[in-house]
């Protein structure tokens, strides 16, 4: 099975640097993980926004636009900005090898 490496940047700078197969998302790759500050309450459903992730701009080109149901989710998010996704909505494929997300320092 293909695998990327994905950045979560913590509130205080610390970096993780994961491994995660392609296929999972965001959210199942940094609770695979034990990444501090994804909380994920509704388990992936896309009914909160406590695995808001910022993204880093440069990457937001190689993903998925957000859909209607994730966008009315963000606006609950804390602090939501322009490159603000729920990492349960991102879907690790190849072209996300080295992907970088900022975990907010607080969650909805």
């Amino acid at each position: 099975m293909a695998q990327v490496t994905v950045v979560f940047v913590q509130p205080d700078g610390s970096r993780r640097e994961i491994v995660a197969p392609v296929g999972i998302t965001l959210m199942e790759a940094a609770r695979q993980n034990n990444v501090s500050g994804i909380v994920a309450q509704c388990g992936g459903a896309c009914a909160c926004a406590t695995c808001h992730v910022y993204v880093k701009e440069s990457w937001l080109p190689k993903l998925q636009p957000p859909e209607d149901m994730e966008e009315g989710m963000l606006e609950t998010a804390w602090e939501p900005r322009a490159n603000s996704r729920l990492s349960c909505q991102v879907q690790i494929t190849a072209a996300l090898d080295g992907l970088e997300v900022t975990v907010p320092e607080h969650q909805a």
